[in-house]
């Protein structure tokens, strides 16, 4: 084999004044015409390896890439990470325990700050507490937001001088993932004098939304992002990496939200769970790059890892039309085509899988309830059982009744035809004289200001204002489960009538619980339909054929009256989407210069009554001890995809749950109760949120008919006693009593939420047995020291029998991949071995896992290579 090295490989960058890794030299040194195969993914990763690789690994590490292997670790450094302010704030609660840790070690905490360029949105805290039809609802919003968070917001406003290399964009400026495809990413990065792609990883499993500018961009968990900001490389082996071809072109009237549906459907079926989807050919070259970006943003609800596009002459228009300087966009273009990043040079590359998907097939679509690859045409509501004929009492709410309709999250409002296809159906509607149905609260929440600059260009924020959808704020909102309160007489009736009550939303998650306490299920929906669902006021509606009102002659009116044309959105798009509205938006956000002072304190003078912000406990307690994994209990029996809503939601703090409670005797008003997301900076409040999901099933807790029972509950063993699940938590914890959670299937589907696994770590969970995993779920039980264990294909909790009776031992060596044993001891004393899978997959993760966490393995790393200094 041929040995490389890294530097012979750095050359000026042709017709430019910045050098480059000529990544293909390098690759076919080793194997001749090798680069022309790779597919895009592996030619990004090909770089990062020749431009950052120890030259001792440098040569096997390619080599890795070149023949497709997946039985080696090689190191991956993101150029950058990017963060919300729930898992951004949160993992520098940690960095700030940290220094105190170190600091009490006798180390300098002044040196522990992110090594790689961290970038915070604050962008997750903001409730729809004043509706769109509030002319107001905006700047009342905002101040709510601010009220409630103070400990929170003090808390940032502190990182943004006691750490360097962090970046902080303030609430009310948009969504992390728009800005980061509108601004923050460069698609090449320029740094000392070196061009490369830019990469990152994200603390949001919807990070992808970048790939579509051909940026590797992964959602991880906030423990595995600390891990990268603190300039551990993130270890990985060589994914699967799948060809998606898209054929066809879309129907008329068609968005990309419908497209997106049917692609997670197809995906979902076609099980892609942590592959790197490629997407080319003549369908992928025709759709715009917002088209791209909702497409891209939706990889974690195929179970994707990325979903790349390549650079072409689409992505250059778009960073144009954004207000990206044009110097930028030369030097992007140029590194495309030079590195062989851009489409024509891919047509060469080979996969060992490709799927086919017509476009021309989709048609008009929603999904739900409750997953977001359940999709159901709009022709076919009636017969899937959503739509239907209700009779309905004069004044009272109908079955199914849309009580929130919401233009919402980044999938789609980063996506100019699709709000202006919303902007230009109200318009039509309002023209015919209808209106919302009262019940209906509604909003509109860009993920970027400039959405709102081109509605207005356009005339169409009015016509959207009519309709109850005006901007309630710049941030996830609806989308993120930050719906807001109901109007109480509304609520009221619900709850009175136990009334099957419903959300529809532009968003991209509507799993059970999550949009809405009193939304017993949600819908995800184009914008455009959003509007047309708010105007029909329930989901038992055939959206296609039935009448949503009369004009003023007493003709019947449908959506087809209503839809504007490809054409029309096209031309407004064409005279109101500008650049100068994306430059008069972002340059003075990123206006960022920080004075660091001479005085400022590197530890954080912690607010004790806060329930927001607190020391957190890593390195104390019994999470400082040895995990013993011999005589556990089960806290939970769980079915399939199990979400990380149902392990650690992120909804509104119900006054009668463990955390409500809690908050009222820290004499926290019910009104400012806010979010279980905006509290995980203190974990005495986050940790009561652990199987806090009215929708979980834990199959411990059944009824007397033998029926698995709904919601936040478990039973107490050795006694057997029924009860919420944390007052069994609290027990456990007092008895110092090691548990297992049993699971199947697809174990921590959606949210890169650290606290699914810090939640389940705090109440002494050591094994997680489970069918399989998410991956950013399954990285981050790591980080928190939680073993994962997989059963063998054909051996699950039901061909075991298991109840929760039983009690549980790990015996063998935790190494990567390694079969290791779980004995389970039944309550009459039979002893059943069952082989298991360690899913530590790499030396990294076991190195982790070893020193029990994330946060723990750096303080070790740190004090050695101080003490040592």
């Amino acid at each position: 084999m041929t040995i490389i090295n890294n530097t012979q490989y750095r050359k000026p960058l042709p017709g430019s004044n910045v050098d480059y890794y000529d990544t293909q030299e390098a690759v076919d040194a080793i194997k001749p015409g090798a680069y022309a195969t790779l597919p895009y993914t592996s030619r990004v990763l090909a770089e990062n390896l020749v431009r950052r690789c120890e030259p001792d690994m440098l040569t096997d590490a390619l080599n890795q890439l070149i023949e497709r292997k997946q039985d080696l670790d090689f190191p991956w450094y993101p150029a950058r990470v990017v963060c919300h302010d729930i898992l951004g704030q949160t993992a520098l609660v940690d960095l700030a325990g940290l220094r105190d840790a170190i600091a009490a070690k006798g180390g300098d905490p002044a040196k522990v700050n992110p090594v790689v360029p961290t970038q915070l949105i604050v962008d997750h805290s903001l409730a729809v507490e004043h509706a769109g039809f509030d002319p107001d609802a905006f700047e009342k919003n905002r101040a709510i937001e601010d009220r409630r968070n103070d400990d929170r917001f003090h808390f940032i406003n502190w990182t943004k001088t006691a750490f360097k290399n962090i970046d902080v964009i303030p609430p009310g400026n948009g969504i992390m993932h728009q800005i980061n495809l509108e601004k923050m990413s460069p698609v090449i990065q320029n740094r000392d004098g070196i061009a490369f792609p830019d990469t990152l990883v994200g603390t949001d499993s919807h990070t992808p939304h970048v790939d579509a500018l051909g940026v590797i961009a992964v959602g991880v968990g906030g423990l595995e992002a600390e891990s990268v900001m603190l300039g551990r490389a993130s270890y990985m082996r060589l994914p699967d990496i799948i060809g998606v071809e898209l054929t066809g072109t879309r129907q008329p009237g068609i968005t990309a939200t419908d497209i997106v549906l049917a692609i997670t459907e197809f995906l979902r079926e076609q099980r892609v769970v942590s592959t790197y989807l490629e997407f080319y050919g003549e369908g992928a070259d025709a759709l715009t790059l917002g088209d791209r970006a909702t497409i891209s943003n939706m990889t974690p609800e195929f179970g994707a890892t990325a979903a790349m596009f390549y650079i072409d002459d689409k992505t250059i228009d778009y960073l144009r039309l954004t207000g990206r300087d044009e110097e930028q966009i030369a030097l992007v273009e140029n590194y495309a085509k030079t590195a062989g990043l851009w489409s024509e040079s891919l047509k060469t590359a080979k996969y060992e899988r490709v799927l086919k998907f017509d476009l021309s097939s989709v048609g008009r679509n929603i999904a739900g309830p409750s997953n977001p690859h359940r999709r159901v045409s709009t022709s076919d509501l009636a017969k899937e059982g959503i739509s239907g004929t209700v009779e309905n009492e004069e004044g009272l709410m109908p079955d199914g009744a849309c009580i929130i309709a919401a233009i919402t999250s980044c999938t789609n409002t980063s996506n100019p035809r699709n709000v202006i296809a919303a902007g230009l159906l109200a318009r039509n509607a309002n023209a015919k004289g209808l209106m919302r149905k009262p019940w209906v609260k509604t909003s509109l929440a860009p993920g970027s200001k400039a959405v709102q600059s081109y509605l207005e260009e356009a005339n169409l924020l009015p016509e959207l204002e009519k309709l109850g959808f005006g901007i309630v704020g710049f941030a996830c909102t609806t989308c993120n489960g930050m719906s807001g309160a109901l109007d109480p007489v509304i609520q009221q009736e619900v709850i009175d009538r136990d009334l099957y009550a419903t959300a529809v939303l532009s968003g991209n998650r509507n799993f059970d619980g999550r949009i809405h306490p009193y939304a017993k299920q949600a819908f995800l929906a184009s914008p455009p339909l959003v509007v047309a669902y708010a105007i029909a006021g329930t989901i038992r509606f055939d959206i296609e054929k039935d009448s949503l009102g009369q004009d003023q002659n007493g003709n019947e009116i449908t959506l087809k009256d209503l839809w504007p044309s490809d054409e029309e959105i096209d031309e407004v798009i064409k005279q109101s989407v500008k650049p100068e509205q994306f430059k008069k938006v972002y340059e003075p956000m990123f206006d960022l210069t920080v004075d660091y002072g001479e005085e400022n304190d590197p530890l954080y003078n912690w607010r004790e009554q806060s329930t927001y912000i607190r020391r957190p406990p890593y390195w104390e307690g019994a999470l400082a001890g040895e995990r013993t994994m011999t005589g556990m209990r089960a806290l939970a029996v769980l079915g399939d995809n199990i979400t990380t809503d149902h392990l650690s939601p992120s909804n509104a703090i119900m006054a009668s749950s463990a955390a409500g409670e809690y908050l009222a005797k820290m004499n926290v008003p019910e009104e400012d109760f806010n979010s279980y997301a905006t509290h995980r900076g203190d974990h005495l409040t986050a940790q009561r949120a652990t199987f806090a999901n009215p929708k979980l099933l834990n199959e411990m807790v059944r009824d007397e008919n033998g029926e698995v029972k709904q919601g936040s509950y478990a039973r107490i063993e050795p006694q057997g006693t029924h009860t919420r699940m944390w007052e069994a938590i609290e027990t456990y914890m007092q008895r110092k009593q090691p548990l297992i959670i049993v699971a199947g299937a697809d174990y921590g589907q959606g949210s890169s939420r650290d606290w699914a696994a810090k939640g389940v770590r705090l109440a002494g969970v050591e094994v997680i047995a489970a069918e399989g995993f998410e991956r950013i779920h399954r990285t981050n039980l790591i980080g928190m020291g939680v073993l994962p264990l997989e059963f063998k294909p054909g051996t699950t909790r039901k061909t075991l029998n298991i109840d929760g009776s039983e009690s549980f031992d790990v015996k063998g060596e935790p190494t990567p991949g390694a079969t290791i044993d779980l004995v389970i001891t039944r309550k009459n004393g039979e002893v059943l071995t069952v082989p298991m899978k360690c899913r530590l997959d790499t030396q990294e993760e076991l190195s982790i896992y070893a020193a029990g966490g994330v946060l723990q393995r750096f303080a070790q790393d740190f004090l050695e290579a101080t003490q040592s200094a």
